[in-house]
């Protein structure tokens, strides 16, 4: 651009002027003269002809090295527009115009802006003058073929990567859990302890058929994402599983030696470290459950206490969902806190919907022949017609009744607050538990606050109590606090047999073993004692066991105390 009438040297002072240089790659900036030294050395010297109109170059860079021109997030140019607007530029000088910007939409932007604060800008090499018409032709023909070649170049580099990626090749990015970049980083070689993990990982939640279960146990065992250094030395860290990092990994087809680009499936360089059929089971799985695995789905369903329920362990957000088995859906309530991290950040796990929203309009219904006219109105219909209702409709009464339920999934119990406006008669909360069968409880807003004091916790069951401490024991094992059982007996101050009978409470059905570990403190005595499941433990098929258990529970469990 030609020096406009505007920049010459007047009484205010100085033109300064301002050196924006860029370079779309690294490549060659650790060499002591490199492409923004030449583009510098070039504007500082045309700045210098025209030191008699009083031009001055300021100190500062405003180097951009290794920044695409195809969009203005770009550190230098975000301090350039810093410094135009706090007043200290009155000229920018580049090399050529695509240093600035290679898009049309984004330099019109940076042209309002020069103009806003009444800046010129110079292109050493391209001489036009921007205060004419014929003078922004010739910039936005310039500028056009700036972005034409931009386009051209992401074409071609996608063209390029769809080619390799159909030739199986490895085109970097994140690395994934198991393999490992080669010396010249252009392919991926497999990193047995990783891939011995990933296998487990899948024989996980195969056997669990549950993301969340699967997430517990990878807690317990340690286990993290991929560690790896980049060639620059930046170090990323390993970060905990979460459920939608589980679902990646589980639905990577890289682990079957192949690789996706965009829909299709290519054989892939790398060497494949899952079992075809195990990775098939698992996305059986997952798409058995996906559906179910977001609030959506299940709103869709009709899900009764949507938007009413949080945790009371966390406070966070209990949404519904649904799981599929044999074609059937399961619809269930769970903590959004443990749905997305496990259940060692937060105890919220799954809870039958059905059983969930049986207790709260049974509490309702209770506490509607003591209310106010408004909530007898509301909730004193008859069973028949509740039932002949849409679900939508019964949700709607629902959300006209409940300010809010508060749900701990460890005691099976929950708080249900009615709107200010439904309460009455000296109740404002009811308590209930939610199982095979539910206790309601109606509190006056004086036994809500004494209710929320905090309270000696009960004794949990012993059976809970050894459950617990197999999985200790087994940790302890696992991760070489003792080396034997001979060191656990001694730690524990018991004999070999008994460590080995507590340890073998661990071969039980993992569903066993949860709900076993879920018994709430202060119930009765659980009608299965230590002794039979010694006995179940004993059998290797899990559906055996399950079944004998359920025939001794059925009819012999004790309802809650009233």
């Amino acid at each position: 651009m030609l020096p406009s009438d505007s920049l010459t040297k007047t009484a205010t002072g100085p033109i300064r002027c301002a050196i924006y240089t860029r370079k779309s790659t690294e490549e060659g900036l650790s060499q002591d003269f490199n492409s923004l030294d030449a583009q510098r050395e070039c504007a500082e010297a045309y700045i210098q002809s025209q030191r008699q109109q009083g031009w001055v170059v300021l100190p500062t860079r405003y180097d951009d090295g290794g920044f695409t021109g195809a969009t203005l997030d770009r550190p230098a140019l975000q301090q350039l527009l810093a410094d135009i607007e706090a007043g200290k530029i009155d000229c920018v000088v580049i090399y050529k115009v695509d240093r600035l910007s290679r898009s049309l939409f984004d330099f019109a932007r940076l042209m309002q802006i020069f103009d806003r604060y009444q800046v010129s800008f110079v292109s050493v090499t391209q001489q036009f003058n921007s205060s004419t018409p014929m003078g922004r032709l010739t910039l936005n023909i310039l500028l056009s073929f700036a972005q034409f070649e931009r386009e051209l170049i992401s074409e071609r580099t996608r063209d390029k990567i769809s080619a390799a990626r159909r030739k199986g090749k490895w085109m970097g990015g994140n690395l994934v859990l198991g393999y490992d970049p080669d010396p010249n980083q252009t392919r991926l070689i497999v990193n047995e302890a990783e891939a011995q993990q990933v296998r487990e990982i899948f024989a996980l939640f195969v056997r669990h058929r549950s993301l969340v279960l699967t997430l517990e146990e990878m807690d317990k065992r340690g286990w993290h994402m991929k560690s790896w250094t980049t060639r620059q030395g930046e170090h990323h860290a390993g970060k905990p599983f979460d459920r939608h990092s589980l679902q990646r990994l589980l639905s990577n087809a890289i682990y079957l030696g192949e690789v996706k680009h965009k829909g299709k499936t290519y054989p892939g360089e790398q060497s494949a470290i899952v079992d075809r059929k195990l990775w098939r089971r698992a996305n059986e799985l997952l798409g058995e459950q996906r559906s179910g695995t977001d609030g959506r789905g299940r709103q869709r369903q009709g899900a009764l206490l949507q938007d009413l329920l949080v945790c009371a362990a966390c406070g966070q957000r209990i949404v519904p969902g649904f799981t599929t088995k044999r074609g059937r859906r399961y619809p269930y309530y769970i903590c959004l806190t443990a749905q997305k991290r496990g259940a060692k950040v937060c105890p919220g796990r799954l809870v039958s919907a059905q059983w969930l929203e049986e207790a709260v309009v049974e509490g309702l219904y209770q506490a509607g022949s003591r209310q106010g006219e408004e909530l007898r109105n509301i909730l004193t219909m008859e069973h028949t017609v509740w039932q002949g209702l849409e679900r939508e409709q019964q949700r709607q009464i629902l959300v006209q009744v409940i300010e809010r339920i508060s749900y701990d999934r460890r005691l099976q119990q929950g708080r249900l607050r009615l709107r200010p406006e439904m309460v009455s008669e000296g109740v404002e909360e009811i308590l209930f538990r939610a199982g095979k069968k539910s206790l309601v409880q109606q509190l006056s807003p004086e036994r809500v606050a004494r209710a929320s004091r905090p309270e000696v916790p009960a004794r949990l069951p012993r059976i809970t109590k050894l459950m617990a401490l197999a999985v200790r024991m087994e940790g302890l094992l696992r991760d070489g606090t003792v080396k034997n059982h001979v060191e656990l007996a001694r730690l524990g101050s018991v004999s070999r047999s008994r460590i080995t009978q507590i340890l073998n409470l661990r071969n039980l059905a993992p569903v066993l073993q949860e709900r076993l570990l879920s018994l709430s403190a202060g119930e009765a005595a659980h009608p299965v004692n230590e002794r039979t499941l010694r006995r179940i433990s004993g059998w290797a098929d899990w559906r055996q066991q399950i079944t004998q258990f359920e025939e001794l529970t059925i009819g012999r469990v004790p309802g809650p105390k009233r």
